[in-house]
């Protein structure tokens, strides 16, 4: 972190977490956060039985209903969704020294979204959608190869989306903000979501 980081306080955040968030992630490209670093945020879930798992995923786009990713439904974390729809969100972002964690539930993106996002993608990542049973056990890297080149052959460089992949969305219910500070006093901003729609905010002990 090359400047000193900005207070965080009730008067100056927006009173809705999605401006906030917004307000934040234009900030980065100006302080020297990679387009990548900017949209790689960790997903957490958890399977029916509690066992948690966390990997990183790329925020393709957010507004106020939610935060959107894409994946394979069928991968470990596609199970986990529908057996859990709880999931929580988190970035890190080291030269301003910031976070945000977004908890909530999540519900599959229409069909027109996946579509219209899908066919935005290049070529060879519209075939490994097809190729690659993710999450599955492969006996060697040449069995993937083999299946990307024959789903190639088949559809040429007209690929529908595969049933099994499109995106999901975040709704939050509760978003954090951390802003590192010196000392560890950090600024933690939590806002909730109420019943009538409304946010609360709550500053947090560090």
């Amino acid at each position: 972190m090359t400047d000193a980081p900005s207070d965080l306080t009730k008067a100056t955040a927006d009173p809705n977490p999605i401006r906030q968030f917004e307000k934040w992630y234009q900030d980065l490209s100006a302080n020297g956060v990679s387009e990548q670093d900017a949209i790689s945020m960790t997903l957490a879930t958890a399977a029916r039985d509690g066992s948690p798992c966390a990997r990183i995923v790329l925020m393709k786009s957010f507004d106020d209903r939610g935060f959107v990713f894409y994946t394979n439904y069928s991968s470990r974390k596609g199970i986990e969704l529908t057996e859990n729809e709880r999931a929580c969100l988190l970035f890190y972002w080291s030269p301003v020294w910031r976070q945000v964690r977004i908890e909530g539930s999540v519900e599959k993106a229409s069909d027109e979204e996946s579509d219209q996002y899908f066919h935005s993608r290049p070529l060879g990542s519209k075939i490994g959608a097809w190729a690659s049973k993710q999450s599955e056990v492969f006996e060697s890297r040449a069995e993937l190869e083999k299946r990307f080149e024959e789903f190639g052959w088949k559809f040429g460089d007209n690929v529908p989306r595969p049933p099994h992949w499109g995106g999901y969305r975040l709704k939050p219910t509760t978003i954090e903000f951390w802003q590192g500070r010196e000392n560890r006093l950090h600024d933690r901003l939590r806002y909730r979501l109420q019943q009538n729609g409304s946010w609360i905010i709550e500053r947090l002990g560090p």
